[in-house]
């Protein structure tokens, strides 16, 4: 592994090492570290790593030649304008979650785009940008409350898939739209919604009494990561393309049922939530609500035409059920 941001270190004119070179961001996230792991297994590649805080990565790559540390984040990206075109793919999963408006809107619209401005067409051969499915509505298309309503990191996202057109290497580009993201271990961080699972868990007794109207799909992170192997793999022979990552759906009901199933609760009656009636509690105890999550509480069924997961692709899914989710968490069955 190579520690820098001296470009003398990483010369684009060096002999080639015969691996195609993928340049890679947000490697030390939750998904990143996953793709990582996978493409180390193999010696295919040489891998360019854009890491702010490189201490954060868990994966051993000290002693990796393969590897290379570029410090900096998205917004550094100047500093690798020689290097970046010299790039065969590249996958691009950073973003900002929350701060500042301004610094989630430059670093999710301004930063990703010239990052993407900066790779050679010619050369690279196809570029993995990660968006989130909360952008699109029910058809797989973009959602236009998300633009409207979203959160400071939805509305970036939308507006940067709305420019992604304006790219030379627009053609090159696949879109993901990862849904609900599990994953983490000992090895990787947490996602911030696998992080919350074991207090599901101690709620279930309480949560299976109750019916809702509402639907979702989930993805683990390493099967999001199988399906981007396939995709570097198999890039698009007919121009830009998109997937939505994500098991078949799910009601709300099915999987309060599943984990049931999983913990050995049994379920005597169900009471419906009638959304009407939340309405009702918002107006009578006046509960404070962002518009963006009082519009996902009115729409309800965040489902998406056309989702793929390894499945898809005839490959074995790691978690394709809720069951699989408790179970690589570490929740021990009932």
């Amino acid at each position: 592994m190579s520690l820098t941001n001296d470009l003398d270190t990483l010369d684009s004119s060096s002999p080639e090492t015969g691996r195609p070179r993928i340049f890679i961001t947000g490697a030390s996230g939750c998904i990143g570290h996953y793709i990582l792991e996978l493409l180390l297994q193999t010696n295919r590649y040489e891998l360019f790593l854009l890491l702010r805080h490189p201490e954060k990565l868990r994966l051993p790559v000290q002693d990796n030649p393969q590897v290379h540390i570029l410090l900096g984040g998205l917004g550094d990206s100047d500093q690798y304008a020689d290097l970046l075109p010299t790039m065969d793919m590249a996958i691009l999963t950073a973003a900002a979650w929350g701060g500042e408006p301004d610094y989630v809107y430059k670093t999710n619209v301004d930063d990703n785009l010239h990052v993407l401005s900066l790779l050679d067409p010619q050369r690279c051969q196809q570029v993995i940008y990660f968006s989130t499915a909360s952008i699109l509505n029910q058809q797989s298309q973009p959602l236009p409350e998300a633009a409207q309503l979203g959160t400071d990191y939805i509305r970036s996202k939308y507006n940067c898939h709305q420019r992604l057109p304006e790219l030379a290497i627009y053609d090159k580009v696949t879109t993901v739209f990862p849904t609900l993201v599990f994953g983490g271990d000992k090895d990787k961080p947490y996602s911030f919604i696998s992080a919350g699972l074991q207090d599901v868990t101690k709620w279930i007794g309480l949560i299976r009494f109750f019916k809702a109207d509402a639907g979702f799909h989930f993805a683990h992170a390493q099967d999001i990561a199988t399906v981007v192997n396939y995709l570097l793999e198999h890039p698009s022979q007919a121009g830009y393309r998109e997937f939505v990552l994500g098991n078949p759906p799910l009601s709300a009901d099915q999987a309060v049922q599943q984990t049931c199933d999983y913990l050995g609760k049994r379920i005597w009656f169900q009471i419906p939530l009638y959304f009407w009636l939340a309405d009702v509690l918002i107006t009578l105890f006046r509960v404070q609500m962002a518009p963006w999550d009082y519009f996902c509480l009115q729409y309800r069924h965040f489902v998406y035409k056309g989702t793929v997961n390894p499945a898809t692709f005839a490959m074995e899914p790691y978690c394709s059920t809720m069951a699989d989710l408790l179970r690589v968490h570490g929740i021990a069955e009932g």
